[in-house]
Formats: structure tokens, C-alpha cells, sequence
């Protein structure tokens, strides 16, 4: 690896652990809960669907599970309405952190030498769409599906693609659920 990627990698690691440090050693990261989202958007009024898609973006940055922003929808705004903006928020979210992680740390994976990596990336590279679709289904919002495949050669187009089809279901699902047990 090139020195510059080094440092990249390094910077990435940086800010990493700094979104950590913030998520588990302030009150802002602590107050990114289900109730305190609920209630930020609802006293928002007209501007809390905005609000809900930034503190959506911010946490997923600091690592706070996504169930805890469809739930804050789905109490907020209801099932349907909740599923739908929980959804955009979800969307919002995984192409806030792949830009954040693919500006700061670039593709070093693509260039890693490993049979393994090279046989990953290689189905990565036949079908993105499909490869993102299956690990959002599985993996929904997962940091680190996030971060590796920021750091992967696959297109922001792709990704973008393959996280709107992998992500209706488990967040309808998840929507669903949380309707049923937060009422």
C-alpha cells in the first residue's frame, strides 16, 4: 500500500473511533434514543421530517442501530408514513456514511493483492446491484457493511441501487414489528 493510503486509512480510523468516543461518552450520543428522536421530530413540526433524515445520517455515523430511527419513525409518524420516511432515512443514512468513509479513506481495497479479497471483489464487480441488495438484506444498515463497501471499487450508483432493493424489505419488516409492539 502507497503511503498515502496509509494515511488515509489512518485518518479514516481516526474519525472512527473519534464517532465512537462521541456516541458512548457524551449526552448527545446518549440522547440518539427512540424516545428523544420521536420527540426532536414531533416538536419539529413541518421542518421534523428533515430533522429526522440528518439525525438519521448523524447516527448511523455514530454507530446507533437503525432500529432505533425506524422505531422513532414509526411512533412519530405511524406505520405507513413511518415505514416510508424510516426508509428514506435509511437511504439517506447508508449514502451519508459511504461518502463520508469513500472521501476521508478512498478504494484501498481494490488494490489489496489477496486471493480472497480478489475473488470478493470479483463478484462484487460482476453483479454490485445484486451483491449490495443480498448484504442490505441480511446486514441492513451494518457500519462495516458500509465502511467496506466505501472502501471497495464498486460505483456509488451501484450501491445506491442494491441498498434501495436489499433495505425495503428488512425496514418494512422492522416497521411492522415496531408498529405492533411500541403501540
Amino acid at each position: 500500500m502507497t503511503r498515502s493510503r496509509v494515511i488515509r486509512l489512518a485518518l479514516l480510523g481516526a474519525i472512527v473511533a473519534a464517532l465512537l468516543i462521541v456516541r458512548y461518552t457524551t449526552s448527545f450520543g446518549a440522547s440518539l434514543s427512540t424516545a428523544r428522536v420521536r420527540e426532536l421530530v414531533q416538536q419539529a413540526g413541518v421542518a421534523g421530517v428533515g430533522i429526522f433524515l440528518v439525525a438519521f445520517a448523524v447516527g448511523e455515523l455514530l454507530h446507533v442501530p437503525g432500529l432505533v430511527f425506524v422505531g422513532a419513525a414509526v411512533l412519530a409518524w405511524g406505520r405507513a408514513g413511518g415505514g416510508a420516511i424510516a426508509y428514506l432515512g435509511a437511504l439517506v443514512s447508508v449514502s451519508v456514511s459511504f461518502a463520508v468513509v469513500r472521501g476521508v479513506g478512498g478504494q484501498p481495497l481494490g488494490a489489496l493483492e489477496q486471493a480472497w479479497v480478489k475473488k470478493v471483489l470479483a463478484q462484487l464487480e460482476r453483479r454490485p446491484i445484486r451483491t449490495v441488495a443480498l448484504l442490505r438484506l441480511v446486514l441492513w444498515m451494518a457500519p462495516a457493511v458500509n465502511y467496506a463497501l466505501a472502501l471497495s471499487p464498486v460505483r456509488y450508483r451501484d450501491y445506491a441501487i442494491g441498498s434501495a432493493v436489499g433495505l425495503a424489505i428488512p425496514v418494512a419488516a422492522a416497521a411492522a414489528f415496531l408498529h405492533f409492539f411500541l403501540r
